[in-house]
Protein backbone atom coordinates (compact mmCIF):
# COMPACT_ATOMS: atom_id res chain seq x y z
CA UNK A 1 0.00 0.00 0.00
CA UNK A 2 1.32 3.54 -1.25
CA UNK A 3 1.61 6.13 1.29
CA UNK A 4 -0.62 8.32 -0.85
CA UNK A 5 -3.41 5.32 -0.17
CA UNK A 6 -2.87 5.15 3.27
CA UNK A 7 -3.60 8.78 4.17
CA UNK A 8 -6.40 9.21 1.84
CA UNK A 9 -8.19 6.29 3.94
CA UNK A 10 -7.20 7.73 7.40
CA UNK A 11 -8.50 10.89 6.20
CA UNK A 12 -11.75 9.09 5.09
CA UNK A 13 -11.85 7.47 8.38
CA UNK A 14 -11.80 10.52 10.17
CA UNK A 15 -14.39 11.96 8.07
CA UNK A 16 -16.53 8.84 8.09
CA UNK A 17 -16.97 10.29 11.99
CA UNK A 18 -17.15 13.82 12.06
CA UNK A 19 -19.14 14.15 15.53
CA UNK A 20 -16.88 11.71 17.33
CA UNK A 21 -13.26 13.48 15.51
CA UNK A 22 -14.28 17.07 16.42
CA UNK A 23 -15.13 16.49 20.17
CA UNK A 24 -11.85 14.38 20.16
CA UNK A 25 -9.72 17.16 18.51
CA UNK A 26 -11.38 19.79 21.31
CA UNK A 27 -9.18 17.86 24.16
CA UNK A 28 -6.16 18.82 22.09
CA UNK A 29 -7.44 22.27 21.33
CA UNK A 30 -7.95 23.19 24.56
CA UNK A 31 -4.29 21.30 25.85
CA UNK A 32 -2.48 23.27 23.45
CA UNK A 33 -4.21 26.51 23.88
CA UNK A 34 -3.53 26.37 27.42
CA UNK A 35 0.32 25.21 27.37
CA UNK A 36 1.18 28.03 24.62
CA UNK A 37 -0.35 30.92 26.31
CA UNK A 38 1.06 29.69 29.94
CA UNK A 39 4.60 29.72 27.87
CA UNK A 40 4.00 33.15 26.36
CA UNK A 41 3.08 34.56 29.67
CA UNK A 42 6.16 33.21 31.09
CA UNK A 43 8.36 34.64 28.42
CA UNK A 44 6.76 37.71 27.97
CA UNK A 45 6.99 38.63 32.27
CA UNK A 46 10.95 37.17 31.71
CA UNK A 47 11.14 39.85 28.95
CA UNK A 48 9.59 42.78 31.02
CA UNK A 49 11.66 42.12 34.20
CA UNK A 50 15.05 42.26 32.16
CA UNK A 51 13.78 45.22 30.75
CA UNK A 52 13.13 46.74 34.16
CA UNK A 53 16.13 45.45 35.37
CA UNK A 54 18.22 47.03 32.47
CA UNK A 55 16.67 50.50 33.19
CA UNK A 56 17.55 50.22 37.02
CA UNK A 57 21.05 49.18 35.95
CA UNK A 58 23.50 46.83 33.82
CA UNK A 59 22.41 43.38 34.03
CA UNK A 60 25.91 42.58 32.91
CA UNK A 61 27.86 44.66 35.87
CA UNK A 62 28.83 42.99 39.06
CA UNK A 63 30.02 45.51 42.10
CA UNK A 64 32.34 44.67 44.42
CA UNK A 65 32.42 46.01 47.55
CA UNK A 66 35.70 47.11 49.91
CA UNK A 67 34.40 47.95 53.09
CA UNK A 68 34.89 45.90 56.00
CA UNK A 69 37.99 43.56 56.92
CA UNK A 70 37.98 40.82 54.16
CA UNK A 71 40.01 37.55 55.07
CA UNK A 72 42.04 35.09 52.50
CA UNK A 73 41.64 31.01 53.02
CA UNK A 74 45.48 31.61 54.16
CA UNK A 75 43.99 34.13 57.20
CA UNK A 76 45.74 37.21 55.75
CA UNK A 77 43.84 40.29 55.11
CA UNK A 78 42.39 40.67 51.60
CA UNK A 79 42.40 44.50 50.02
CA UNK A 80 40.48 45.31 46.86
CA UNK A 81 43.65 46.99 45.51
CA UNK A 82 45.00 47.21 42.11
CA UNK A 83 46.66 43.86 42.51
CA UNK A 84 43.23 42.16 43.29
CA UNK A 85 41.39 44.36 40.27
CA UNK A 86 44.76 42.30 37.98
CA UNK A 87 43.50 39.22 38.96
CA UNK A 88 39.75 39.99 38.93
CA UNK A 89 40.83 40.77 35.15
CA UNK A 90 42.29 37.36 34.67
CA UNK A 91 38.95 35.79 35.19
CA UNK A 92 37.28 34.56 32.21
CA UNK A 93 34.62 36.32 30.37
CA UNK A 94 35.07 39.95 32.27
CA UNK A 95 35.35 42.41 29.64
CA UNK A 96 36.82 45.38 31.91
CA UNK A 97 37.33 45.87 35.51
CA UNK A 98 37.68 49.71 36.70
CA UNK A 99 37.58 51.20 40.92
CA UNK A 100 34.87 53.52 41.42
CA UNK A 101 36.25 56.25 44.16
CA UNK A 102 34.31 59.41 44.88
CA UNK A 103 36.02 62.42 46.44
CA UNK A 104 34.24 61.65 49.89
CA UNK A 105 38.03 61.71 51.79
CA UNK A 106 38.52 65.27 50.37
CA UNK A 107 37.69 69.29 51.17
CA UNK A 108 37.81 71.55 48.55
CA UNK A 109 35.55 72.89 45.49
CA UNK A 110 35.18 73.62 42.00
CA UNK A 111 34.98 77.15 40.40
CA UNK A 112 34.00 78.61 37.24
CA UNK A 113 33.59 82.24 36.18
CA UNK A 114 35.34 85.47 37.27
CA UNK A 115 36.94 85.11 40.52
CA UNK A 116 36.02 82.04 41.19
CA UNK A 117 32.25 83.31 40.98
CA UNK A 118 30.00 79.76 40.44
CA UNK A 119 31.21 76.84 42.96
CA UNK A 120 29.97 73.25 42.98
CA UNK A 121 30.50 70.87 45.04
CA UNK A 122 33.94 68.64 45.19
CA UNK A 123 31.89 65.38 46.04
CA UNK A 124 30.56 65.17 42.20
CA UNK A 125 33.97 64.02 41.42
CA UNK A 126 34.46 60.31 40.07
CA UNK A 127 37.29 58.44 39.48
CA UNK A 128 37.55 55.31 36.79
CA UNK A 129 40.32 53.49 34.97
CA UNK A 130 39.96 55.44 31.60
CA UNK A 131 40.78 51.89 29.54
CA UNK A 132 37.39 50.57 30.89
CA UNK A 133 35.49 53.08 30.33
CA UNK A 134 34.46 52.10 26.28
CA UNK A 135 34.63 48.69 27.19
CA UNK A 136 32.18 49.20 29.94
CA UNK A 137 29.76 50.20 27.50
CA UNK A 138 29.73 53.94 28.24
CA UNK A 139 29.09 56.16 25.30
CA UNK A 140 30.62 60.07 24.20
CA UNK A 141 28.47 62.39 22.95
CA UNK A 142 31.55 64.48 22.01
CA UNK A 143 35.28 64.53 22.43
CA UNK A 144 37.51 62.21 23.32
CA UNK A 145 38.70 59.37 25.81
CA UNK A 146 41.08 60.29 28.52
CA UNK A 147 44.70 59.43 27.96
CA UNK A 148 46.01 56.44 30.07
CA UNK A 149 49.65 58.36 30.96
CA UNK A 150 50.47 58.30 34.34
CA UNK A 151 49.47 61.46 36.80
CA UNK A 152 51.85 63.89 37.79
CA UNK A 153 52.00 65.96 40.93
CA UNK A 154 53.54 68.47 39.00
CA UNK A 155 50.75 68.75 36.41
CA UNK A 156 48.44 71.98 36.32
CA UNK A 157 45.37 70.67 34.00
CA UNK A 158 43.31 67.16 34.82
CA UNK A 159 41.51 65.44 31.88
CA UNK A 160 38.21 65.18 32.72
CA UNK A 161 34.40 63.91 31.20
CA UNK A 162 31.54 65.46 32.09
CA UNK A 163 27.73 64.62 31.70
CA UNK A 164 26.08 67.42 29.02
CA UNK A 165 24.00 68.69 32.73
CA UNK A 166 26.90 69.01 34.60
CA UNK A 167 26.64 72.92 34.26
CA UNK A 168 23.56 72.83 36.16
CA UNK A 169 25.73 71.68 39.48
CA UNK A 170 27.17 75.25 40.04
CA UNK A 171 25.61 77.68 42.03
CA UNK A 172 26.20 81.74 42.63
CA UNK A 173 28.21 82.39 45.16
CA UNK A 174 27.41 85.98 45.45
CA UNK A 175 23.46 85.08 46.39
CA UNK A 176 22.69 84.17 49.89
CA UNK A 177 21.67 80.58 50.54
CA UNK A 178 17.93 81.44 51.19
CA UNK A 179 17.90 82.98 47.80
CA UNK A 180 16.19 80.99 44.76
CA UNK A 181 18.57 82.87 42.44
CA UNK A 182 21.90 81.41 43.99
CA UNK A 183 20.52 78.04 42.16
CA UNK A 184 19.66 77.11 38.94
CA UNK A 185 18.22 73.55 37.83
CA UNK A 186 17.68 71.99 34.21
CA UNK A 187 14.26 72.53 33.13
CA UNK A 188 13.85 76.04 35.01
CA UNK A 189 12.28 78.59 33.15
CA UNK A 190 12.15 82.55 33.63
CA UNK A 191 8.61 84.44 33.98
CA UNK A 192 8.15 84.38 30.01
CA UNK A 193 8.79 80.58 30.06
CA UNK A 194 12.23 80.26 28.76
CA UNK A 195 14.28 78.32 29.99
CA UNK A 196 17.21 79.45 32.20
CA UNK A 197 20.40 78.21 30.57
CA UNK A 198 22.97 76.71 33.44
CA UNK A 199 25.34 78.71 35.07
CA UNK A 200 28.45 77.10 33.58
CA UNK A 201 28.81 76.80 30.12
CA UNK A 202 30.77 73.39 29.90
CA UNK A 203 31.92 73.77 26.12
CA UNK A 204 33.20 77.74 26.97
CA UNK A 205 34.03 78.45 30.79
CA UNK A 206 37.01 77.23 32.64
CA UNK A 207 37.18 75.09 35.67
CA UNK A 208 39.23 74.62 38.44
CA UNK A 209 39.42 72.16 41.16
CA UNK A 210 41.01 73.41 44.18
CA UNK A 211 41.66 70.74 47.68
CA UNK A 212 42.33 72.80 50.46
CA UNK A 213 42.92 72.13 54.25
CA UNK A 214 42.72 74.73 57.06
CA UNK A 215 41.25 78.51 57.81
CA UNK A 216 43.26 81.51 57.60
CA UNK A 217 47.04 81.69 58.08
CA UNK A 218 47.31 77.67 58.32
CA UNK A 219 44.81 76.91 54.73
CA UNK A 220 46.82 75.03 52.45
CA UNK A 221 45.44 74.77 48.97
CA UNK A 222 46.19 73.27 45.46
CA UNK A 223 44.41 73.83 42.69
CA UNK A 224 44.69 72.39 38.97
CA UNK A 225 42.24 73.91 35.23
CA UNK A 226 39.88 70.66 34.69
CA UNK A 227 40.83 70.15 30.82
CA UNK A 228 37.27 69.05 29.61
CA UNK A 229 38.31 66.29 26.78
CA UNK A 230 34.96 64.92 26.35
CA UNK A 231 31.36 65.13 27.40
CA UNK A 232 29.39 61.08 28.17
CA UNK A 233 26.05 60.38 26.92
CA UNK A 234 23.56 60.05 29.38
CA UNK A 235 22.74 56.91 30.76
CA UNK A 236 20.35 56.97 34.14
CA UNK A 237 21.28 52.94 34.09
CA UNK A 238 25.27 53.28 34.36
CA UNK A 239 24.88 55.98 37.02
CA UNK A 240 23.35 59.86 37.65
CA UNK A 241 27.38 60.74 36.76
CA UNK A 242 26.83 60.26 33.47
CA UNK A 243 24.41 62.96 33.50
CA UNK A 244 26.02 65.84 35.71
CA UNK A 245 29.17 64.32 36.89
CA UNK A 246 32.64 64.96 36.37
CA UNK A 247 34.57 61.52 35.76
CA UNK A 248 38.98 61.97 36.53
CA UNK A 249 41.06 59.13 35.60
CA UNK A 250 41.62 57.09 38.54
CA UNK A 251 45.40 57.97 38.60
CA UNK A 252 44.51 61.70 38.98
CA UNK A 253 42.22 60.47 41.84
CA UNK A 254 45.21 58.90 43.97
CA UNK A 255 47.53 61.65 42.91
CA UNK A 256 44.92 64.42 44.53
CA UNK A 257 44.12 61.92 47.67
CA UNK A 258 48.09 61.21 48.11
CA UNK A 259 48.52 65.29 48.45
CA UNK A 260 45.55 65.96 50.23
CA UNK A 261 47.03 63.56 53.11
CA UNK A 262 50.20 65.26 52.77
CA UNK A 263 48.66 68.54 53.36
CA UNK A 264 46.30 67.51 56.32
CA UNK A 265 49.48 64.93 57.25
CA UNK A 266 47.53 62.21 57.00
CA UNK A 267 48.98 58.94 57.44
CA UNK A 268 46.47 56.59 57.31
CA UNK A 269 45.02 55.53 54.13
CA UNK A 270 42.88 52.79 53.05
CA UNK A 271 44.26 50.12 50.82
CA UNK A 272 40.83 48.58 49.60
CA UNK A 273 38.91 50.23 47.21
CA UNK A 274 35.25 51.36 48.43
CA UNK A 275 33.50 49.73 45.10
CA UNK A 276 35.27 47.87 41.73
CA UNK A 277 32.85 47.84 39.05
CA UNK A 278 33.17 44.34 37.23
CA UNK A 279 31.67 44.25 33.20
CA UNK A 280 31.22 40.41 31.94
CA UNK A 281 30.88 39.81 28.34
CA UNK A 282 27.29 38.29 28.08
CA UNK A 283 24.76 37.80 30.36
CA UNK A 284 24.43 34.09 30.56
CA UNK A 285 27.69 34.41 32.20
CA UNK A 286 27.47 36.54 34.94
CA UNK A 287 26.75 34.23 37.58
CA UNK A 288 30.04 32.23 36.97
CA UNK A 289 32.13 35.62 36.65
CA UNK A 290 30.49 36.59 40.09
CA UNK A 291 31.35 32.79 41.69
CA UNK A 292 35.03 33.21 40.56
CA UNK A 293 35.32 36.65 42.31
CA UNK A 294 34.16 34.89 45.33
CA UNK A 295 36.49 32.13 45.51
CA UNK A 296 39.11 34.93 45.27
CA UNK A 297 37.62 35.96 48.73
CA UNK A 298 35.75 39.09 47.77
CA UNK A 299 32.09 37.94 49.11
CA UNK A 300 30.36 41.29 49.04
CA UNK A 301 29.29 41.44 45.42
CA UNK A 302 26.06 42.67 43.97
CA UNK A 303 24.57 42.16 40.59
CA UNK A 304 21.37 42.90 39.10
CA UNK A 305 21.38 39.51 38.14
CA UNK A 306 20.91 38.03 41.64
CA UNK A 307 17.82 39.81 41.24
CA UNK A 308 17.19 38.64 37.55
CA UNK A 309 17.20 35.24 39.07
CA UNK A 310 14.90 35.77 41.88
CA UNK A 311 12.49 37.20 39.35
CA UNK A 312 12.50 34.20 36.91
CA UNK A 313 12.59 31.36 39.74
CA UNK A 314 8.97 32.85 40.53
CA UNK A 315 8.32 33.50 36.57
CA UNK A 316 9.01 29.57 36.73
CA UNK A 317 7.19 28.63 39.63
CA UNK A 318 3.97 29.84 38.21
CA UNK A 319 4.71 28.54 34.78
CA UNK A 320 5.37 25.41 36.88
CA UNK A 321 1.63 25.33 38.29
CA UNK A 322 -0.40 26.45 35.16
CA UNK A 323 2.16 24.20 32.71
CA UNK A 324 0.36 21.21 35.04
CA UNK A 325 -3.04 22.37 34.41
CA UNK A 326 -2.12 22.30 30.76
CA UNK A 327 -0.58 18.91 30.68
CA UNK A 328 -3.41 17.48 32.38
CA UNK A 329 -5.64 18.85 29.36
CA UNK A 330 -3.48 17.29 27.17
CA UNK A 331 -3.20 14.04 29.20
CA UNK A 332 -6.98 13.97 29.01
CA UNK A 333 -7.41 14.61 24.89
CA UNK A 334 -4.38 11.52 24.82
CA UNK A 335 -6.81 9.60 26.47
CA UNK A 336 -9.95 10.60 24.28
CA UNK A 337 -7.33 9.99 21.66
CA UNK A 338 -7.05 6.58 22.79
CA UNK A 339 -10.39 6.00 23.42
CA UNK A 340 -11.69 7.11 19.71
CA UNK A 341 -8.85 4.99 17.94
CA UNK A 342 -10.19 2.07 20.16
CA UNK A 343 -13.60 2.74 19.30
CA UNK A 344 -12.64 2.93 15.49
CA UNK A 345 -10.39 -0.08 15.63
CA UNK A 346 -14.11 -2.41 16.48
CA UNK A 347 -15.77 -0.92 14.33
CA UNK A 348 -13.70 -1.65 11.62
CA UNK A 349 -12.42 -4.78 12.69
CA UNK A 350 -14.32 -6.56 9.50
CA UNK A 351 -11.94 -4.16 7.53
CA UNK A 352 -9.05 -4.78 8.97
CA UNK A 353 -9.61 -8.27 8.37
CA UNK A 354 -9.96 -8.30 4.62
CA UNK A 355 -7.26 -6.09 4.93
CA UNK A 356 -5.02 -8.53 6.01
CA UNK A 357 -6.33 -11.13 3.55
CA UNK A 358 -5.63 -9.52 0.68
CA UNK A 359 -1.92 -9.49 2.14
CA UNK A 360 -1.64 -5.85 3.57
CA UNK A 361 1.29 -5.70 5.86
CA UNK A 362 0.70 -5.07 9.40
CA UNK A 363 2.86 -1.99 9.28
CA UNK A 364 0.64 -0.58 6.42
CA UNK A 365 -2.14 -0.99 9.26
CA UNK A 366 -0.46 0.19 12.24
CA UNK A 367 0.94 3.40 9.95
CA UNK A 368 -2.88 4.32 8.97
CA UNK A 369 -4.16 4.33 12.31
CA UNK A 370 -0.87 6.46 13.55
CA UNK A 371 -1.44 8.76 10.76
CA UNK A 372 -5.07 8.53 12.17
CA UNK A 373 -4.55 9.86 15.64
CA UNK A 374 -1.18 11.86 14.64
CA UNK A 375 -3.36 13.83 12.15
CA UNK A 376 -6.18 14.78 15.28
CA UNK A 377 -3.07 15.90 17.37
CA UNK A 378 -1.69 18.04 14.20
CA UNK A 379 -4.91 19.34 13.54
CA UNK A 380 -5.83 20.12 17.06
CA UNK A 381 -2.87 21.82 17.65
CA UNK A 382 -3.14 23.88 14.63
CA UNK A 383 -6.64 25.30 15.54
CA UNK A 384 -5.30 25.38 19.62
CA UNK A 385 -2.50 27.50 17.96
CA UNK A 386 -4.44 29.68 16.24
CA UNK A 387 -6.55 30.35 19.22
CA UNK A 388 -3.65 31.20 21.08
CA UNK A 389 -2.59 34.02 19.00
CA UNK A 390 -6.11 35.43 18.52
CA UNK A 391 -5.97 35.77 22.90
CA UNK A 392 -2.24 36.67 23.20
CA UNK A 393 -3.37 39.77 20.42
CA UNK A 394 -6.07 40.63 22.93
CA UNK A 395 -4.66 39.89 26.22
CA UNK A 396 -1.88 42.59 25.06
CA UNK A 397 -4.26 45.10 23.95
CA UNK A 398 -6.48 45.16 26.91
CA UNK A 399 -5.07 48.51 27.73
CA UNK A 400 -6.83 49.53 24.43
CA UNK A 401 -10.28 48.86 26.04
CA UNK A 402 -10.39 52.02 28.79
CA UNK A 403 -10.07 49.72 31.49
CA UNK A 404 -6.15 49.73 32.22
CA UNK A 405 -6.59 46.03 33.33
CA UNK A 406 -2.89 44.49 34.11
CA UNK A 407 -1.91 41.09 34.25
CA UNK A 408 1.69 41.47 35.24
CA UNK A 409 1.08 40.06 38.49
CA UNK A 410 -0.33 36.90 37.51
CA UNK A 411 3.06 35.24 36.38
CA UNK A 412 4.70 36.62 39.80
CA UNK A 413 5.79 39.74 38.21
CA UNK A 414 3.50 42.47 40.21
CA UNK A 415 5.70 42.97 43.36
CA UNK A 416 8.49 43.93 41.02
CA UNK A 417 6.65 45.50 38.39
CA UNK A 418 4.63 47.80 40.60
CA UNK A 419 1.44 47.87 38.24
CA UNK A 420 1.19 49.11 35.30
CA UNK A 421 0.17 47.76 30.97
CA UNK A 422 2.90 46.09 29.02
CA UNK A 423 3.34 43.16 26.85
CA UNK A 424 1.35 40.16 28.92
CA UNK A 425 1.80 37.60 25.98
CA UNK A 426 4.89 36.95 24.12
CA UNK A 427 4.39 33.94 21.19
CA UNK A 428 7.92 33.47 19.53
CA UNK A 429 7.85 31.47 16.29
CA UNK A 430 10.12 28.58 18.08
CA UNK A 431 6.96 28.21 20.69
CA UNK A 432 4.66 27.29 17.78
CA UNK A 433 6.22 24.73 15.65
CA UNK A 434 7.27 22.88 19.05
CA UNK A 435 3.25 23.70 19.95
CA UNK A 436 2.26 22.18 16.78
CA UNK A 437 4.98 19.36 17.27
CA UNK A 438 4.44 18.65 20.33
CA UNK A 439 0.59 18.10 19.64
CA UNK A 440 1.77 15.77 16.80
CA UNK A 441 3.76 13.72 19.05
CA UNK A 442 1.01 13.40 21.51
CA UNK A 443 -1.48 12.19 19.41
CA UNK A 444 0.91 10.08 17.62
CA UNK A 445 2.09 8.53 21.08
CA UNK A 446 -1.87 7.48 21.90
CA UNK A 447 -2.29 6.09 18.90
CA UNK A 448 0.39 3.49 19.68
CA UNK A 449 -1.86 1.38 21.91
CA UNK A 450 -4.80 1.17 19.17
CA UNK A 451 -2.32 0.52 16.10
CA UNK A 452 -0.52 -2.25 18.24
CA UNK A 453 -4.39 -3.62 19.23
CA UNK A 454 -5.61 -3.68 15.61
CA UNK A 455 -2.55 -5.69 14.30
CA UNK A 456 -3.28 -8.56 16.73
CA UNK A 457 -6.21 -8.93 15.55
CA UNK A 458 -7.05 -12.50 13.86
CA UNK A 459 -8.16 -12.35 10.01
CA UNK A 460 -10.55 -14.56 10.53
CA UNK A 461 -12.61 -13.72 13.30
CA UNK A 462 -12.30 -10.19 11.50
CA UNK A 463 -13.90 -11.41 8.95
CA UNK A 464 -16.47 -13.22 10.52
CA UNK A 465 -16.92 -10.26 12.71
CA UNK A 466 -20.64 -8.98 12.44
Amino acid sequence: MKISDEISLSARNLLRRKGRTALTLVGVVIGTCMVVLMISLGIAQTKTNEEMLQSWGDLTQVQIYGYGTMMGSDGKPLYLDDAAIANIKQIPHVAAATPYAQAYNLEGEITAGRNGRYTSDIYNLIGIDPTALEPMGFALQNGSWPTNTPASEKATKLQVLVGSSTGYNFQDSRKSFNSPKRYRYEGQTDANGKELPPFVDIDKDKMTLTIKTGEGSTEKSRSWELEIVGVLEPDGAKGYWTQSGIVLRIQDMKMLQKLYNDMTKTKEESKSYDQVYVKVDDLSNVTDVETAIHELGFTNTYSMNQQREEMQKQVMNSQMIFGGIAAVSLLVAAINIINTMTMAIYERTREIGVMKVLGCELGNIRTMFLLESSTIGFIGGLIGLGISLIASFVLNNLSTLGQGLDLSGLMGGGYYMGGGGGTISIIPPWLMLAALVFATLVGLVAGILPANKAVKISALEAIRHE
